[in-house]
């Protein structure tokens, strides 16, 4: 009797050591080789016992920050970054345990989200390849960057981690990486000559509502909100569970800004898209209580949604898809659309050209952002018609190097009278406007470009950068 008793004390003894002294667990984007934000008031956080004090270095410049533990182990403190540099470290004492993080550089971090588009790595999809990926996961490795993919994760309810670890750039990390992320990526590193962290959380297929949560939709009543496992059908398409399980981890890392690429699976319902995706990036922002951090993002490219239209079912046209991507950029504050027009690929949804794409959100990055002078990151945008005639006369927006077309002639403009027929085009070029005009029409009322499923654009700035499809319509 005597030897359970005391072997049940030493048992409480042994147990109560290990309560006192419980290993501290931390998210998996706190570890050895992170990206923290420059100049930022950078908030770490983790777990520990109930009430156990902890002491946070940051090895930048020796300063403490002490905090503790609240009733459920939870415990955040907000650390001051210093100008771009590294390598540095962090250590953590809790009790008698120090855990360090090492190889922690600070520059610039940024969020790259999405779905198949931005989830496709360098090394492509089967079948699928990225082109000139071969020598560009070749000549990849850079220490200066660093990439972190989370892991696809489904849920009803919040996560309070991801599965995923810091990779510093080489040709086995970036093979599997985002090739859009990386791109942009790369440019940056290469502009800036500072650190960069790409943070890739997409999923091929998914909605913009599955990167929502309900206070998001709730002004979106047609959506339904699961409310439990059992209404998780299909886990990339259901609202709100990718952002529960793999962006809510994430709230409040630091980072600069964020990218996306996404709107494949909401061109059957362009008419809610933009109101849906500027609520998404205001409560994103909202969420991570940084103000209106940067938002660039992709307008899809063109393809021929026939493919994958049920025989007998009226094939959609993604064009207005792309026009209310167009709307969301006026409506969005300090955001700024690439346009894709002419990156597209007929018979395939995913376009092999990765790099102008990462790189035009480079641009928008590099211009807006980090304000580097001499650069455009906009395309020429449709402003307003006039009709004189039988000719419509077009201006245009950000045309401060006028128009361009690269074959000499435009074939993508049609234009309609009253009776609403689209009709094919005669346009040409003047400086910033466009003149169009047909001899079936001789009272226009209206026209559209390039908007179609697929086209192949003939109208650009002449710095290179596409004008986006659009119509004066609102047939």
């Amino acid at each position: 009797m005597r030897n359970l008793r005391a072997i049940s004390i030493l048992l409480f003894v042994f147990l109560l050591i290990s309560l006192l002294n419980a290993e501290l667990t931390l998210p998996a984007f706190f570890s050895d080789g992170m990206v923290l934000q420059q100049q930022a008031d950078a908030p770490i956080w983790g777990k520990a016992s109930q009430g156990k004090k902890l002491t946070i270095t940051t090895s930048w410049d020796s300063k403490k920050y002490d905090t503790k533990a609240d009733e459920q182990g939870n415990w955040k403190v907000n650390v001051k970054t210093p100008s771009a540099g590294g390598p540095y470290s962090i250590t953590i004492k809790n009790g008698k345990n120090t855990t360090i993080l090492n190889d922690i550089l600070i520059g610039e971090v940024w969020l790259c989200s999405g779905q198949s588009n931005m989830e496709m790595p360098m090394k492509g999809f089967k079948g699928q390849p990225i082109e000139n990926s071969a020598m560009d996961i070749l000549t990849s490795s850079n220490p200066q960057m660093r990439l972190f993919t989370v892991k696809r994760n489904s849920t009803i309810s919040i996560q309070y981690d991801v599965e995923g670890s810091w990779e510093s750039a080489s040709p086995k990390t970036v093979k599997e990486f985002s090739a859009t992320a990386y791109y942009f990526g790369r440019l940056l590193q290469e502009i800036l000559q500072v650190p960069v962290g790409l943070i890739a959380v997409s999923w091929g297929g998914s909605p913009v509502e599955s990167w929502m949560d309900s206070e998001m939709l709730r002004p979106f009543p047609e959506i339904k909100i699961p409310q439990s496992d059992a209404d998780i059908k299909v886990k990339n398409r259901t609202p709100t569970t990718l952002y529960n399980a793999m962006i809510a981890p994430l709230i409040g890392y630091p980072i600069q800004g964020a990218i996306w690429y996404q709107g494949e699976s909401n061109y059957d319902r362009h008419s809610s898209y933009t109101n849906l995706f500027s609520a998404m990036v205001s409560g994103w922002r909202k969420k991570w209580n940084q103000g209106n951090f940067p938002f660039y993002y992709c307008q899809i490219a063109p393809y021929d949604y026939k493919l994958v239209t049920e025989q007998g079912k009226e094939v959609i046209n993604s064009a207005y898809l792309r026009e209310a991507q167009l709307k969301a950029a006026s409506k969005i504050e300090n955001s700024g659309m690439a346009v894709l027009l002419d990156v597209g690929t007929e018979k395939g949804i995913h376009p092999p050209k990765k790099q102008p794409v990462g790189e035009r959100l480079a641009f928008q990055a590099l211009s807006k952002t980090y304000k580097i002078e001499g650069i455009t990151a906009d395309a020429p945008v449709y402003k307003e018609m006039t009709i004189k005639n039988d000719t419509v006369e077009l201006t245009f927006d950000k045309a401060d190097m006028w128009l361009f077309a690269p074959n000499g002639e435009l074939k993508n403009f049609k234009i309609a009278g009253a009776d609403s027929v689209f009709y094919p085009a005669d346009a040409w070029i003047y400086r910033t406007k466009v003149f169009v005009k047909s001899e079936k029409v001789k009272n226009p009322v209206a026209v559209r470009y390039a908007f179609e499923n697929y086209v192949e654009p003939d109208l650009f700035g002449t710095d290179g950068l596409p004008v986006s499809s659009f119509r004066t319509d609102n047939w």
